[in-house]
């Protein structure tokens, strides 16, 4: 006699043999409704990144980038890279990326979003959501499981997972269809202010820019670059990291420069950003006042 002797109890193992629908168990358990494809993700970040062929970003145009794509309960459904193997970009970044995702994800809803990039100024010491960083800590268990072989593959270890973090720092958007908010797309690789620029450019790839509202003066999710001796003037801004990056957001719409903002130049430009205080008359229009100038010492 026969162990199975049902056809659709053959059908259904047959199915979880097969791995149902391209996703690993863990996936199908969660019951992911995923917005894109993995295929559609890796197109999309290819054609964005500067390393595998796309138009500049601002930071470190040799750098190639991670993306990962949550669904809207925040789970991991899709991972993509734009180099050759995964040892192409930064290793941390495969994890950053999908703590992106996850924060936008959380922190969005159908009427308004908020890009990571929004959220700096607010995490910030004396920020109205100050310790927000470390109120959801990613599963470290599930972030470095599996091998690093299949990283940004179909079969990447995070799929199915939700794996938390919160990141307050460029790259992460909120993903739109028909009005709703229907899951999160992080990337990392690079500074995080060309991790926004990349981001952006992915999501409008995708087709899900249609982000209903926003804390911008623009009503959107875009970066505010308003940061003035480490102060964001709206309550929303996020500083430069050099290399033309705020230029680039604004060209292609995804950043907003208030005032005269100063790029950091020479071999330590990411790291030491520092922008210069804007004159009291630059900040016409924009929320909250201008910090007083300092008078010169006598």
């Amino acid at each position: 006699m026969p162990i199975i002797s049902n056809p659709l109890s053959k059908f259904a193992v047959s199915l979880l043999a097969a791995g149902w629908c391209g996703l690993p168990l863990a996936a199908q358990a969660q019951d992911v409704k995923c917005p894109i494809t993995h295929d559609q993700l890796v197109k999309a970040l290819k054609e964005s990144v500067k390393a595998s062929g796309g138009p500049d970003n601002g930071g470190m145009p040799t750098n190639n980038q991670w993306a990962a794509v949550v669904d809207r309960d925040g789970v991991v459904c899709a991972v993509a890279f734009s180099g050759n193997i995964p040892t192409d970009q930064w290793l941390a970044s495969h994890a950053i990326a999908a703590e992106k995702a996850n924060t936008v994800v959380s922190l969005s809803t159908n009427d308004f979003a908020q890009s990571t990039a929004n959220l700096w100024a607010q995490a910030q010491p004396g920020g109205s959501s100050y310790g927000a960083a470390a109120s959801n800590p990613p599963v470290a268990s599930e972030l470095y499981a599996g091998s690093i072989s299949q990283y940004g593959s179909s079969s990447d270890p995070l799929l199915g997972k939700r794996v938390g973090g919160i990141i307050v720092f460029g790259g992460g958007l909120a993903l739109y269809k028909n009005k709703e908010l229907v899951g999160g797309l992080g990337t990392s690789g690079n500074t995080s202010c060309a991790d926004h620029n990349i981001s952006w450019r992915v999501r409008e790839k995708l087709g899900m820019s249609q982000v209903p509202n926003g804390p911008t003066s623009e009503h959107n999710d875009a970066i505010v670059y308003d940061v003035v001796n480490g102060k964001s003037q709206s309550g929303f801004g996020h500083p430069t990291c050099g290399h033309h990056a705020p230029d680039i957001a604004k060209k292609i719409g995804a950043g907003i420069t208030v005032g005269q903002v100063q790029e950091p130049t020479g071999p330590h430009a990411v790291e030491n950003d520092q922008p210069v205080p804007m004159p009291k008359d630059q900040h016409q229009g924009t929320t909250g006042s201008a910090p007083p100038t300092p008078s010169p010492k006598k």
